[in-house]
């Protein structure tokens, strides 16, 4: 055996199917319309750009950069949380950058469990949620992502039946891949839950910015003692339309962004300086171009959801991230969303993802990305209608 032990327990790859059919389709010349992957097509503003190409300049900059991130980058995310949030950190003890939410979250789990220790997720999640907890040996535990009014009792009967004790709690909202959203108050009774079962909280808020039709979501860290019992990821991938430029960051609880502080040492020297040199013209310069991608964003969103409506498929209208997530449509559903994405794709040149690909709960839905333009997600519809009307 050449894997390890830790390697072999992961998950199947769901996606890797369709991936290969969708390779296999434009080897044929056929026009593949991908909403998969949730990829940002659009680039960073000029002037992020810019700073990039003036900091690379510095032969200076060109050396081993900061584990944990440049101290003007961690005083720049502290800067954007007291001003969007109300919330003090100290960028010296509270922040730490990451390479990307993914390197952070992975690094966080090994910083944090030991082989055996409980991880309660709600599925459907974003997989790498699952993946980074059994790659650090933990004890993966699944709860269904129920609404607000009925999530804490379920919790609280998935905590009563769990051995050995939950020690962590994932949660992400904007939530990837349903869309669902979370009130303040929600997270101020997750902070009481956790209080009680003594358990670390980790919410990814990887789509912080990326909101419609006036909806803000808040923060965790904004709950009263979030502080206390966890910490958040934050990114600038979407908002900023830097996904390929890996940033993001860690912020809250002091033990455990020490904690992630500390493996990072021993695994890296950071992001490339003048990427983070350019992150801090993106977090403290003009925000205008921000404001261009969300209605980007939501044009693209009112055309897709408007269209599938029209064809007689329900499906609700999100008021953030950048997805859309719809039930497999009433007469396919005995398919089941693998095989649904598979028909979309081989007789509608369309990809999506399968809900079954985000967990066990995911069963039954798929999710579509909007990383196309209005004139490629018109496209889309049109192969989809062909799917699913025969015309």
């Amino acid at each position: 055996m050449i894997e390890s032990k830790r390697i072999s327990r992961l998950p199947t790859y769901i996606f890797a199917r369709l991936n290969k059919l969708k390779s296999e389709a434009r080897r044929e010349g056929r026009d593949i319309i991908d909403l998969g992957m949730g990829n940002p097509d659009q680039p960073p503003s000029p002037k992020i750009i810019e700073k990039l190409i003036e900091t690379a300049q510095n032969q200076k900059v060109h050396g081993y950069s900061a584990s944990r991130g440049i101290t003007n980058l961690r005083k720049a995310i502290v800067k954007r949380y007291k001003e969007q949030y109300d919330v003090k950190l100290n960028p010296e003890t509270e922040a730490v950058v990451c390479i990307g939410v993914k390197e952070g979250f992975s690094h966080l789990a090994l910083a944090i469990l030991d082989e055996g220790d409980t991880v309660i997720v709600p599925t459907p999640t974003y997989p790498s949620h699952i993946y980074h907890i059994a790659i650090a040996g933990g004890n993966l535990i699944t709860t269904p992502l129920l609404d607000e009014n009925s999530f804490i009792a379920e919790l609280e009967r998935t905590v009563k039946k769990t051995s050995p004790k939950a020690k962590v709690l994932v949660l992400s909202f904007p939530h990837n891949p349903t869309t669902r959203t979370a009130p303040l108050k929600f997270f101020e009774e997750i902070v009481k839950f956790a209080k009680k079962h003594k358990l670390i909280v980790i919410h990814d808020f990887a789509y912080a910015d990326i909101c419609f039709d006036g909806y803000k979501a808040p923060s965790f860290m904004q709950a009263k003692d979030a502080k206390k019992v966890g910490v958040e990821f934050y990114s600038i991938s979407k908002t900023y339309n830097m996904a390929g430029w890996r940033v993001g960051f860690l912020v809250g609880n002091k033990d455990i962004v020490g904690a992630l502080t500390k493996i990072k040492s021993y695994y890296d020297y950071g992001v490339f300086t003048p990427i983070q040199v350019a992150t801090i013209q993106a977090l403290n310069g003009p925000q205008d171009y921000v404001v261009k991608t969300l209605e980007n964003y939501k044009e693209r969103r009112d055309t897709f959801v408007r269209g599938i409506q029209r064809l007689g498929w329900h499906v609700e209208l999100p008021k953030a991230t950048m997805y859309v997530w719809a039930p497999v449509p009433e007469k396919f559903k005995e398919e089941g969303s693998l095989n649904f994405s598979i028909r979309l794709l081989k007789e509608g040149d369309v990809v999506c993802s399968p809900g079954i690909g985000f967990g066990d709960n995911g069963e039954g839905f798929l999710r579509f990305a909007l990383v196309e333009n209005e004139h490629r997600i018109k496209q889309a519809l049109r192969g989809i209608k062909k799917v699913i009307q025969g015309s």
